[in-house]
């Protein structure tokens, strides 16, 4: 691949970064337009297969698909500078948003909390439908919904997503298609990477205790066992910096969490966010430092494992294992996303019993960004953009 139409892609790649609004859903059809009938850098099934295949790997959908573009037109480099370009605009806000969250006015976040949960109430209806279609998809995603409710640890969740697939895979394997066998390579350097990282930073961290080190491994770790991209995201982080370690607020974080959707590009660059409000005890360069190291470090997993996974993708299809398992995945992934749904509306403690002015405000600012998100076609910026505003002058 030339210099001239490396410039070329990677300014695409950025153009996407700037307009890609609305999480994976929508920025598929963007890529589509852009990469696929515009530029003509693969055809839409070759598109519309790598984005299948990110779906069944842990980590963000949007960015591994363009990771596998990159990668299969200019191998490693070109890859790793895609996800540059794509993840940079949305990082650099996140980061710039906890450095001046000490100075925005007091009430400028006064409706994003009740807000936050809207958004996540709406993102649950519209993944339910397409993700569960079966009983048993009902029993795991209730299952895992009300575990998440209930333990609120960070160590347990990633494991209910992964036993939910294996429960599906053993039960419906067999209605599978089976497929001709076909002699395949595995090339093991990129999983040895991920699995040294993995390790060794957490490693590194217990015995240090250095904040940094445990940050990153913190992040590699949800970057690494998370399924079903941005959404399923937000719980998994919510248990872990609000419940567990009590780095932010739940206002805090509802308050990141409702930026992140105004915003163009990848949801996973929320991590930023967090990673520089669990830094700021260390000042301007604390949180900078925060921000880069969590979003190297929730990106990083998902990049390794695309590479990995290329290499014999079309081979791996033939095991009807495989397939039959994403069916719980998904399940539990949607189950996670109502969990957030709840544990974002808690910490509000409205009461339907006695709802005074506050508990009244609060119900109907999550019930019309609900309407809003979920029966319109307002762009989600506008929405997160008329709550700020309304804050600002009550």
């Amino acid at each position: 691949m030339s210099f001239l139409r490396t410039i070329i892609f990677l300014k695409d790649i950025l153009l996407l970064a700037l307009t890609a609004f609305g999480g994976p859903q929508a920025h598929i059809g963007l890529f589509i337009k852009l990469l696929v009938e515009k530029r003509r850098y693969l055809t839409e099934a070759e598109l519309l297969e790598l984005n299948a295949l990110c779906q069944m790997l842990p980590g963000p959908s949007s960015t591994q698909t363009l990771i596998a573009i990159g990668y299969k037109r200019g191998g490693f480099w070109l890859a790793f500078a895609t996800l540059l370009v794509w993840i940079f605009p949305a990082v650099t806000i996140m980061i710039v948003l906890a450095l001046g969250t000490e100075y925005m006015p007091s009430n400028f976040a006064k409706f994003i909390p009740a807000m936050a949960v809207g958004f996540v109430a709406s993102a649950a209806l519209q993944i339910i439908p397409k993700v569960v279609q079966t009983k048993m998809a009902w029993v795991l995603m209730s299952i895992t919904a009300v575990v998440a409710c209930a333990i609120r640890s960070p160590w347990e969740l990633p494991f209910i997503v992964l036993l939910s697939g294996l429960i599906a895979s053993f039960k419906f394997y067999k209605q599978e298609k089976i497929e001709e066998s076909q002699p395949f390579t595995i090339k093991w350097r990129y999983l040895v990477i991920f699995g040294a990282i993995f390790i060794g930073t957490a490693i590194l961290g217990g015995i240090t205790r250095e904040l940094p080190i445990r940050l990153f491994e913190n992040f590699y770790r949800n970057g690494t066992l998370i399924f079903g991209g941005g959404q399923v995201l937000v719980p998994v982080l919510y248990t872990e910096f609000v419940a567990f370690k009590h780095y932010l607020t739940a206002q805090e974080f509802a308050y990141g969490y409702a930026a992140v959707q105004a915003l163009p590009g990848p949801v996973f660059s929320f991590a930023a966010y967090l990673g520089g409000m669990s830094m700021r005890n260390f000042g301007t360069m604390g949180i900078v430092a925060g921000g880069v190291i969590a979003a190297i470090a929730i990106n990083l997993p998902g990049m390794l494992l695309i590479f990995f996974t290329l290499n014999f993708w079309q081979s791996l299809k033939q095991y009807r294992p495989i397939r039959a398992s994403l069916e719980g995945i998904n399940a539990a992934g949607a189950g996670l996303v109502v969990a957030a749904a709840y544990l974002l509306f808690v910490p509000l403690k409205v009461d339907f019993m006695h709802l005074q002015t506050v508990d009244a405000i609060n119900f109907a600012v999550m019930l019309s960004t609900f309407i809003l998100l979920h029966f319109t076609k307002i762009p989600h910026p506008l929405v997160v953009v008329l709550w700020i505003l309304l804050g600002l002058l009550f």
